[in-house]
């Protein structure tokens, strides 16, 4: 009985060894695995803090960081989220801290005087930091079916004042006049506006739509409609007739110092992401 025992003893006492080699080889792999989706966890958060959200105007939109979006991520790593939601609504986001800047197609001064204008009242103008990122040209866009050409000053507020109702009246066909207004660039329009109309108001009756893409859609499908646009903008769908020219500088703001995502895009744009500028 002793003899046969003995061997099961050991028997019992290999399984115990076993066992516990097994518990540290289930430890090990259970640490391993934790430090991974630690790791993983910290790679997101990585991730996200490397996104950088604007406030931005039809002009920044077009023609500044749509051409940058794709390359600056490729290049930096760093995601670029437009907020298209004009100058105005952009600078009321930079206040509240949901983005890290505002960019929009007018210099500083009208920008504060189109806030003011707007019932928005800036505690502090002096808060805000700013910089010129690109220039636009504001070009006047109408229907294809249009037979038009250039356009006059004195014509270009007539039409969009509603002086003028009728293409016939400046040399065109027998179309009525439909003015597009997009609430989503008020300072193209106020601009425009500025410049062209002598400050007259824009025609009571007009097509409301929204951002300058969105103007340029209902001009494509609406005939007789007129409307206004960034450069960028331009393609075979509508007709650009010359005249007058109005340019703008485009304008990044940040509130204090920009952040350091904000520096590194300002860097980029001042470096290799010229190229894309001028595209």
């Amino acid at each position: 009985m002793g003899a046969e025992a003995y061997p099961k003893h050991q028997q019992e006492l290999g399984r115990i060894i076993m066992k516990g080699q097994d518990r540290k080889r289930n430890n090990r792999v259970l640490t391993i695995g934790f430090t991974c989706v630690i790791v993983a966890i910290c790679a997101v958060t990585e991730v996200r803090s490397q996104e950088l959200k604007v406030g931005s105007g039809a002009a920044a939109t077009e023609n500044v960081f749509k051409k940058i979006q794709g390359p600056m991520e490729t290049s930096l790593g760093i995601k670029l989220s437009i907020v298209a939601s004009g100058p105005v609504e952009a600078l009321k986001d930079l206040d509240k801290g949901t983005v890290m800047a505002a960019a929009g197609g007018l210099a500083v001064s009208d920008w504060m005087a189109l806030m003011e204008k707007s019932g928005y009242k800036i505690a502090d103008p002096n808060a805000y930091k700013s910089y010129i990122i690109g220039k636009d040209i504001v070009r006047v866009i109408v229907n294809k079916e249009v037979n038009a050409s250039y356009f006059s000053k004195s014509d270009l507020k007539g039409i969009f004042t509603g002086a003028v109702s009728n293409w016939k009246a400046i040399n065109g066909q027998d179309i009525p006049i439909q003015v597009v207004w997009g609430d989503k660039i008020p300072g193209t329009q106020e601009l425009f506006q500025k410049e062209m109309m002598g400050g007259e108001a824009y025609a009571k009756s007009k097509l409301v739509s929204g951002t300058a893409a969105e103007v340029k859609e209902m001009v494509v499908r609406t005939r007789g409609a007129v409307g206004l646009a960034p450069m960028s903008l331009l393609d075979a769908s509508v007709s650009a007739p010359r005249g007058p020219e109005v340019s703008r500088p485009i304008t990044l703001l940040t509130k204090g110092e920009p952040s350091p995502l904000v520096t590194k895009m300002l860097e980029f744009l001042n470096r290799e992401g010229k190229k894309y500028l001028s595209q």
